[in-house]
């Protein structure tokens, strides 16, 4: 083999060999830091894995939230309209936090169904609700009206 041939066929390998390892890292980085939504009812009922960093929202249930007296641990429910999630969280709430307020959860499932949160967000201002809590409350409440034999409107 001519050593310009064998030089550019070298060239080319450490390419491709380059690429695919580029490509390889970029997959591997985008599926550990997805970053997939849930709402209270599919986490309730298996759809969303457990033990995998997710985002869960809902609105607050009124009367749910329970507060540590010596520490910044929290504890509150969020719901679709159809299901309630569980929620615990250790740190300090957005000021906006609310019972009945729309607000977004990330974290870990653990096994007992309970949202081990890392972060919590709530909504802005009194007319906003996050486009994802406002689909997925509606696609429940819709999906509840027909199991009921109602209408949607």
């Amino acid at each position: 083999m001519h050593p310009l041939r064998k030089q550019r066929l070298q060239l080319v390998i450490l390419l491709v060999v380059s690429a695919a390892l580029v490509i390889g890292l970029v997959v591997y980085m985008l599926r550990e830091n997805g970053n997939f939504f849930y709402t209270p009812a599919q986490i309730v009922s298996g759809e969303a894995p457990k033990s995998t960093f997710l985002r869960a929202g809902g609105m607050v249930v009124d009367g749910s939230v329970l507060r540590s007296d010596d520490s910044l641990w929290v504890q509150f429910k969020i719901t679709d309209g159809v299901e309630m999630l569980t929620v615990e969280h250790t740190g300090i709430l957005p000021d906006l936090f609310a019972e009945g307020e729309a607000a977004i959860a990330s974290g870990k499932v653990d096994e007992n169904l309970v949202l081990q949160a890392t972060q919590i967000l709530a909504k802005h201002d009194e007319k906003y609700t996050p486009p994802e809590v406002a689909d997925a409350m509606n696609a429940a409440y819709q999906a509840k009206q027909e199991e009921q034999g109602g209408s949607y409107k």
